[in-house]
């Protein structure tokens, strides 16, 4: 039994990271490139909500609207090319942050794509990205510069 787990085991971690890191980027970033598509489809009323129920300190609510709205449809197709990953991983997880203040029972959620930012942030986009071509092309020079 042990070792039919074992083989089970094996096979399984050879499952390519880059697939399941890919997997990560997309899902996360759809979240928040559809949440900057309602806000566009519906302006008043992401304005309306930014004024009335999310009430962000410090900030015009048209103001966060516009920014909430520029992080939400800019930052997801980063991810979704894996182009600056890490950095891309940044202004979600702040607006998770903010997020987890006005809806503190959505935590599981909350907790969900925090984790898969935190990944991403840690561990990187992953072989099938653009981070990690732009690697692979720098190589080669970091090591004749090091010569």
């Amino acid at each position: 039994m042990s070792t039919a787990f074992a083989v089970l085991r094996a096979q399984l971690e050879r499952f390519p990271l880059s697939i399941i890191q890919l997997a990560m980027r997309i899902g996360v970033g759809a979240v928040f490139f559809r949440s900057g598509l309602l806000k566009i489809e519906s302006w008043q009323f992401a304005v309306q909500l930014f004024r009335d129920e999310y009430r962000v300190a410090l900030l015009d609510p048209v103001l966060a609207a516009q920014i909430a709205t520029a992080v939400e449809l800019g930052v997801p197709p980063l991810l979704f090319v894996g182009l600056a990953t890490r950095v891309a991983t940044l202004p979600l997880l702040a607006m998770i942050a903010v997020i987890q203040t006005i809806y503190p029972n959505a935590w599981s959620e909350h907790l969900l794509w925090t984790s898969i930012l935190l990944f991403l942030l840690t561990r990187g986009a992953g072989t099938l990205s653009i981070d990690h071509l732009i690697a692979r092309a720098r190589q080669p020079r970091e090591s004749a510069a090091r010569a």
